[in-house]
């Protein structure tokens, strides 16, 4: 009798064991899911402070804007990346520019927003866990005044103290995006307008 109650502690203890083997499996599976997709998450930031400044040089007055209200969403593992602006918020030195900018050339209350979709390539390559300067080129479409066109674009981002900003510079046609500059002050613009972006800090994305 001594040997067979013996022999059920020991199946019992044998039993408990394996189960509890189990749940520490099963809570390890659980902590590395989690761990890994909050890691996943983390790959996507955000920013609505980014910086927009562009700048036309003419021959009798030059023309420049600031808008700080650049909203941009970065998928650091795709390395897909989307900026949105709304016209209405340049800020110019001169009210009555504003005003030919907003109702004449871009026709804000028609167009009410510029934004480019785009991908940054080898993405692989950009690594938010160390401190480091990436040059890279990001290639994409620029809708402005309800034209789209590809344009590529190159790119600097700045990894520093786990701090993430990044600064673009390129230059558009105005004809492309089809913006017609009067005869009367033709020669008070150029055809070209130089567009820097700057991205102060990105930041993780809520609920991700």
């Amino acid at each position: 009798m001594y040997g067979v109650l013996n022999g059920c502690r020991i199946e019992q203890l044998c039993y408990y064991k394996i189960k509890r083997d189990k749940m520490k499996i099963i809570i390890a599976c659980m902590l590395f899911q989690f761990t890994f997709f909050n890691a996943q998450a983390q790959q996507k930031l955000f920013t609505k402070n980014g910086v927009v400044v562009f700048f036309s040089k003419a021959s009798i007055e030059n023309i420049g804007a600031k808008n700080n209200k650049l909203l941009s969403v970065w998928d650091v593992a795709t390395g897909q990346i989307e900026f949105s602006v709304l016209m209405k918020g340049f800020q110019f030195e001169k009210a009555l520019m504003q005003e030919h900018f907003n109702e004449n050339y871009v026709e804000s209350d028609k167009y009410p927003k510029a934004t480019f979709k785009g991908v940054i390539q080898s993405p692989k390559n950009i690594s938010l866990d160390a401190d480091e300067n990436y040059a890279v080129n990001v290639n994409g479409l620029l809708t402005l005044h309800g034209i789209t066109k590809q344009i590529d674009i190159s790119a600097a981002i700045v990894v520093k103290n786990k701090a993430v900003s990044a600064t673009a510079s390129f230059t558009i046609e105005l004809a492309d995006y089809k913006i017609k500059i009067p005869a009367i002050v033709a020669n008070n613009i150029s055809k070209y307008i130089l567009i820097n972006v700057t991205i102060p800090s990105y930041q993780p994305m809520a609920g991700h």
